[in-house]
């Protein structure tokens, strides 16, 4: 297989290389991705997925941490501990369902300080703002 881009540059034959290891990994991605969640274009709507999504009982959240041991959503609706988990799912998915109190209000209440606090496979710990926020303030 060749990439006829090396034909009309020879400059790049210096890292030709480096451009077919990208090649490589973009085709193993996409591979993946369309095995694991129906497309690329499905997976450009992950905003609809991962988040604070709305059910009909309360709030899921979800993040992509596909590097994560434990994963745990801290804050102040809990104190900063780790007594909210979240599930992996698979495919580097993890999640947890918030359900409403008997009041019909949310667990985790707007304006709310929170991280997502994750440990990895080597067994670092670090707390981060979700990637999934949709509104934060520093």
């Amino acid at each position: 297989m060749s990439l006829r881009v090396f034909e009309y540059d020879p400059y790049l034959d210096c890292v030709r290389s480096q451009i077919w290891d990208r090649v490589n990994s973009y085709r193993w991605w996409k591979s993946e991705l369309e095995k694991n969640e129906g497309g690329i274009k499905k997976f450009a709507l992950g905003y609809e997925l991962f988040g604070f999504t709305r059910t009909a009982n309360g709030y899921t959240y979800r993040e992509w941490l596909p590097h994560a041991k434990q994963v745990f959503l801290v804050g102040e609706f809990n104190g900063w501990q780790n007594s909210t988990p979240l599930k992996a799912e698979g495919f580097g998915r993890w999640a947890v369902h918030l359900p409403d109190g008997p009041d019909g209000a949310p667990a985790v209440k707007h304006k709310c300080q929170l991280k997502v606090r994750i440990e990895t496979n080597d067994g670092a710990w670090i707390d981060r703002v979700p990637a999934w926020t949709k509104l934060a303030w520093q």
